[in-house]
């Protein structure tokens, strides 16, 4: 099962029924937005308990285009790093502290 924003925002409508739907969408929104803005920054965002959200830059190279066997340059890009924290890890592994 897949978690979509959807589904995220009508657990939280569930959990905090004083909260307008619209409120916490628009929460969760700004809280996206600055994890994103952060990321683009090149700064690293930690979510205590969680984990740690990084950009990385992935150089440039030439790559293989599978199909045909032409060589293609690919060009540096960013990708986002994430590891989970202890906490999370030992949730998912059932394990106890």
């Amino acid at each position: 099962m897949t978690t979509v924003k959807s589904k995220l925002l009508d657990q939280l409508s569930k959990n905090y029924p004083n909260f307008l739907k619209k409120d916490l969408e628009k929460f969760s929104k700004i809280i996206l937005n600055e994890i994103k803005n952060s990321l683009k920054r090149g700064e690293r965002v930690e979510l205590r308990g969680f984990g740690i959200f990084s950009s990385k830059i992935q150089k440039a190279r030439i790559s293989r285009n599978p199909k045909t066997g032409e060589k293609v340059n690919t060009p540096a890009k960013k990708t986002i790093h994430f590891k989970m924290s202890k906490e999370m890890f030992k949730q998912l592994n059932n394990e106890k502290e």
